[in-house]
């Protein structure tokens, strides 16, 4: 009986590892249903799209806005121009109507109109420019500006725009800086504003300055503030990087600005 033993110990590892070989080779193949038929297929988890509605929208939208507002600003500088050079063209086609009436009713094309009311007032615009660099030129803006003087509310007018156009289309000298931050409409908020002029508090002796705060997309629209000096934030930014960083609504602009103060008054009045 003992020697029959060993015998059957091979014989029983032979049965496991043919057991084992037939397990290994029914995982590998596919699962069926029942004898006879065709394999169960594996089924394939289809990811969800995200909805491609919105995204395509928002696409859209943010590549047409800088196309609308330059289109805004190109309309509005056009009808002004017709609007000035209209009554001009106008008078001109009813004056050389009884000579060439032919010219006179092309004139009334509103498409050539239109053009010609451009062309005219940029024209205009290029002359006096020209004029201005002429001493014959300068005489006839003097002339004019005093008769200007001469009408009470056409001299306030015209004369705050002008020392304004003046004090703006100066470079900042040494002591000077046109373009600042101050806290508005709050302490932890800030804005960008050009510093007009400055002047004392009669009370106190406190060095104050006027600042203009442009508002975004229209610089020309905004608020005039008073500051006291020590409150103000100079940069080291020009007047076209200020307007660009105003119209493009932030996002055209220099690295780097000073927004925190330093301990000593950042801006000093002339």
């Amino acid at each position: 009986m003992y020697q029959l033993a060993p015998a059957c110990i091979n014989h029983a590892l032979i049965l496991q590892t043919s057991a084992d070989r037939h397990y290994k080779t029914a995982e590998s193949r596919p699962r069926l249903r029942r004898r006879g038929r065709r394999p169960i297929p594996t089924q394939k988890i289809i990811p969800m799209r995200k909805p491609h509605l919105s995204r395509y929208l928002i696409a859209g939208v943010t590549a047409l806005i800088p196309l609308w507002v330059t289109w805004l600003v190109f309309r509005f500088l056009f009808g002004l121009m017709r609007e000035i050079g209209g009554p001009p063209i106008d008078w001109f086609a009813r004056l050389i109507e009884p000579l060439m009436p032919t010219l006179s009713t092309v004139l009334e094309n509103k498409t050539l109109q239109a053009f010609l009311e451009v062309i005219l007032v940029g024209a205009v615009i290029y002359g006096v420019g020209l004029a201005t660099s002429l001493m014959i030129g300068r005489r006839a803006i003097r002339l004019l500006e005093q008769l200007l003087e001469q009408i009470p509310l056409v001299k306030s007018v015209y004369g705050s725009v002008k020392k304004l156009v003046a004090v703006l289309s100066e470079p900042p000298g040494h002591e000077v800086q046109r373009v600042v931050l101050i806290d508005f409409p709050q302490r932890e908020m800030k804005t960008v504003g050009l510093v007009t002029r400055s002047f004392n508090d009669t009370n106190t002796g406190r060095k104050l300055v006027a600042v203009y705060v442009p508002t975004t997309p229209n610089p020309t629209s905004g608020y005039l503030e008073i500051v006291p000096a020590e409150k103000v934030i100079s940069t080291n930014w020009t007047m076209d990087e200020a307007m660009t960083f105003v119209i493009s609504g932030g996002t055209i602009a220099p690295d780097q600005i000073a927004f925190d103060p330093i301990d000593k008054p950042s801006y000093q009045a002339s």
